[in-house]
């Protein structure tokens, strides 16, 4: 756990207090406190119910891990989940840690049981300067989500990197391929998880920027709304990205379709050729004493030439009507 504490007026933020100060230093309504509560054992839990006295739903919310993104407002806090990528996370991996946060009127808590970029961006912050305590909690907690929300960028830009390389390598593929079909499902499952994600997130920084509550204040509403266009820019790609990773299936299926065709095809055309000289050797091959080709000196040459020529003529009238052969439109120059 770690507590800062920034006095009006004061040049810089102290840090280094122990827990039982925390009661005293919250009682100073002319301070802001921020208590950073990492990997949180039992008696980290106690201090939500006994200094801070939370309501009892919102800790059994903060040690459970699985929730989605949520705000509610309480008599003298607001309670919200949000979640912030890992460092692991990448296009076939995508993962959320959850972010549990309370902003009171001169604190903000923060809860999490893995360590947050976000959390350790803004902590570098308040080291070095005073601007985002001395504007007040509800900027400090503006301040966190910003850093939370600009992380998913990269995240996004990667998905778009990995789509166009899915479609490159799709179009090239010779026959079909289950590692590339796997990679496409992973991709998938990925961009749902993504949308799921922000759009509920989206939710909750509606709700903020709308100034639907009093703790966050006028002049503060703009910064949320921008953090608000940040994430609607997340949510609006990730929502193209599943109609363009959906069509990245149908691409890939369309693919080996065609590729599946094209041998169909060419042993159709074999087959074609063979059918006739099969029947002519067939004819040859009943062995009739009768028949006149047969006391002719240069007679099975001209059936083996016979049947040569039907071959090419097959070929050509094939090739005539596109069936083989066939080239590749011609790439028109703009």
């Amino acid at each position: 756990m770690e507590i800062f504490v920034y006095h009006k007026g004061a040049d810089h933020v102290d840090e280094g207090f122990p827990v039982e100060k925390l009661s005293e230093l919250l009682a100073d309504k002319e301070s802001l406190i921020w208590v950073d509560i990492e990997k949180p054992d039992e008696k980290d839990n106690k201090i939500l119910s006994e200094v801070f006295h939370f309501h009892p739903l919102t800790i059994e919310d903060a040690i459970e891990t699985r929730n989605h993104p949520k705000v509610e407002s309480y008599n003298n806090y607001l309670f919200l989940i949000v979640h912030g990528v890992t460092i692991e996370t990448n296009t076939t991996n995508f993962v959320t840690r959850e972010l549990d946060i309370y902003l009171g009127q001169n604190f903000v808590l923060t809860y999490h049981h893995e360590s947050f970029r976000s959390i350790d961006s803004v902590k570098s912050q308040v080291r070095t300067d005073t601007f985002h305590f001395a504007r007040g909690a509800d900027y400090l907690l503006h301040q966190i989500l910003d850093k939370l929300v600009d992380l998913y960028i990269p995240v996004v830009d990667d998905f778009d990197t990995a789509i166009n390389n899915l479609e490159d390598r799709i179009f090239q593929m010779k026959k079909g391929s289950n590692k590339l079909l796997e990679e496409v499902m992973a991709l998938k499952r990925s961009v749902a998880r993504l949308v799921r994600i922000s759009s509920k997130q989206m939710d909750v920084l509606a709700r903020l920027a709308n100034g639907e509550f009093p703790l966050i204040r006028k002049d503060v509403l703009p910064f949320y709304r921008d953090v608000y266009d940040h994430l609607h820019r997340v949510s609006v790609l990730a929502e193209n990205y599943r109609d363009l990773v959906g069509g990245l299936l149908n691409l890939h299926f369309n693919v080996v379709a065609n590729r599946t065709n094209d041998v169909v095809k060419t042993l159709t055309i074999f087959s074609a050729i063979v059918l006739p000289l099969s029947l002519i050797a067939g004819i040859y091959g009943m062995n009739f004493e009768n028949m006149p080709e047969l006391k002719t000196r240069n007679g099975y040459f001209l059936t083996l030439g016979f049947m040569l020529l039907m071959a090419i003529a097959l070929l050509i009238y094939f090739w005539r009507k596109g069936w083989i052969f066939e080239k590749d439109d011609e790439k028109i120059e703009s």
